[in-house]
């Protein structure tokens, strides 16, 4: 029997076509919507400029933005690193055993009701004004989702696959790998796209408190100066990097989780 795919028909590209318009659409409203009350109120540019001028701002100054939005990226990208590395391996630890979960647990969520901004500058004390304190603050904010999201994957997984497996005498290794891991990998994921989506906002309030370089630094530089349109570059700038990292982790999740999105499993 022939099973057709229905990530390749017409109808599934025709869902992509109007996923990608839409989303292109309602951007080129608010852009026109956005110029035209920047002229139509007469806003002087040094509090709102329009969405030309920003653009020709980033053109213009490709040079700086790239210069400094290297900077950022590498801060994100270390940051993440560490996040992930410690976040799922301590998850592994609290599902492994009910002394870590009750010990760490509540710590890790109560870690969370701190303000990001009241810590900065202990990170920035302890760490200095190098590229160490916005890697600590980035995997900061990126560690909770992804500790979180790992355990209760862990904890999903199907018990009557289990109880199988406990019938054929699996080890524990057994269980771990052919079952709980797979089956915790869209949770996994899951955490994943929240952590490297907020990534930026650890790296920029870090920037912000103290740094030398740095898209953070970079705005609060031209906003200083009143160049609100090297601002909002900056913004961009950011938002690009966001965007583009979550796109990379989706495409990954694809690659390792293909039956989440209608793919076979082999």
């Amino acid at each position: 029997m022939c099973i057709r795919d229905r990530t390749n028909g017409p109808r599934a590209m025709k869902t992509r076509l109007v996923n990608t318009a839409l989303p292109a659409a309602l951007l080129g409203i608010l852009g026109l919507s956005w110029e035209a009350s920047v002229h139509f109120f007469e806003i002087p540019s040094y509090i709102l400029p329009g969405p030309w001028e920003i653009v020709k701002v980033m053109w213009q100054r490709m040079d700086l933005l790239a210069t400094h939005g290297v900077v950022t990226l590498i801060e994100i990208a270390l940051g993440f690193l560490v996040a992930l590395v410690v976040g799922l391996s301590l998850a592994v630890l609290i599902h492994a055993s009910r002394i870590i979960e009750r010990s760490f647990l509540p710590l890790i969520i109560s870690s969370q009701t701190i303000p990001v901004f009241a810590i900065a500058p202990l990170l920035i004390l302890w760490f200095g004004y190098g590229i160490g304190s916005k890697v600590v603050m980035t995997a900061i904010i990126v560690f909770f989702p992804i500790v979180i999201n790992t355990v209760e994957g862990l904890k999903a997984a199907d018990p009557d696959t289990l109880a199988l497996l406990d019938i054929l005498e699996a080890s524990p290794g057994q269980v771990f790998f052919k079952v709980r891991v797979p089956q915790s990998l869209p949770f996994v994921f899951s955490g994943i796209k929240i952590g490297v989506a907020v990534s930026v906002i650890g790296a920029v309030i870090g920037e912000w408190v103290g740094a030398r370089e740095g898209l953070g630094y970079l705005m609060i530089h031209a906003n200083a100066q009143l160049q609100v349109e090297l601002v909002f570059a900056s913004i961009f700038w950011l938002s690009f990097l966001g965007m583009g990292l979550y796109g990379l982790v989706v495409v990954l999740e694809r690659l390792l989780v293909p039956w989440r999105h209608g793919g076979s499993s082999k």
